[in-house]
């Protein structure tokens, strides 16, 4: 199964069959909102509003942990987060998407950023945070319906939830970074210590602030007006994506904790825990 995470309207689609909502207990709290479930052509999806069905949890609120524990527990084995992002590059034009394929982690501490810890101690491989099986399918079909897609990027993620002063801007930039959001740490992260194939669909809506001109400069009903009118061409791409025939567990991503785990003794309070990570 397909899990999506993202804004209002990606789960809005008329073809989407079977629509209901499932609320999902978790051992580390409640995820942002109930889960949508649907099917497209015959294929199950599962969406999730990262913010709250409202839209009401600061970037630092979220509780990445049970989102991603309770697509799980679902049988969620592909993860694609569909973010709103700053571009840093001039080549990557407001409306524009983008799959990056490196995070800088530029958030603060105040987010659960791992399963692992009180008796279990784990260190997953980041070196290449994101499924490029996953990645190479979307790009795939971005190319069939002769959707631009950018490939290739560096995210860094932000604390927020103020938006970024034009030195952090320039610093971003000056140092290999093409996209700015406040989102997919430690969400990326998490997806791998999960065994989820997980890539992200970045939705350019702005310039940051590094631009001279301050027209261009980022600002909150800027980036909601061109991520909303981004929607219908982000849901065409999924659609594709949803039909495609894949094997879910080719990705290497389905195997991240082989090796990882180094408590030789397992509490037994965790032994359900690393159970679900390792399905």
């Amino acid at each position: 199964m397909l899990g999506v995470i993202g804004g209002t309207g990606l789960y809005q689609m008329e073809a989407l069959r079977e629509v209901r909502k499932m609320a999902v207990e978790t051992p580390f709290g409640k995820p942002s909102a109930e889960i949508t479930l649907g099917t497209y052509e015959g294929n199950s999806i599962a969406f999730l509003p990262r913010h709250g069905i409202h839209h009401e949890f600061l970037p630092s609120e979220i509780n990445y942990r049970a989102n991603l524990w309770a697509l799980k527990s679902l049988g969620v084995k592909r993860v694609i987060s569909v973010s709103a992002v700053g571009s840093l590059q001039a080549e990557i034009g407001p409306g524009e998407l983008a799959i990056p394929s490196q995070y800088m982690d530029w958030t603060r501490g105040y987010r659960k950023s791992t399963f692992f810890g009180e008796g279990v101690v784990g260190h997953i491989s980041t070196a290449e945070p994101t499924c490029p099986h996953l990645s190479e399918l979307v790009k795939k079909c971005a190319k069939e319906e002769k959707i631009p897609l950018h490939t290739g990027k560096t995210y860094v993620c932000v604390e927020g939830p103020r938006l970024g002063t034009r030195a952090e801007s320039f610093l971003f930039r000056n140092n290999g970074c093409h996209l700015v959001g406040m989102t997919n740490v430690p969400e990326v992260f998490l997806a791998r210590e999960a065994q989820l194939s997980y890539c992200t669909l970045a939705v350019a809506t702005d310039y940051d602030c590094w631009m001279e001109d301050p027209n261009e400069h980022v600002s909150v009903d800027k980036v909601m007006a061109l991520y909303m009118s981004s929607i219908e061409k982000v849901q065409t791409l999924l659609k594709r994506v949803f039909v495609a025939k894949v094997d879910e567990d080719e990705s290497s991503c389905r195997r991240s904790l082989q090796g990882a785990i180094v408590t030789r003794e397992i509490p037994e309070s965790k032994t359900e825990m690393i159970r679900v990570l390792k399905l």
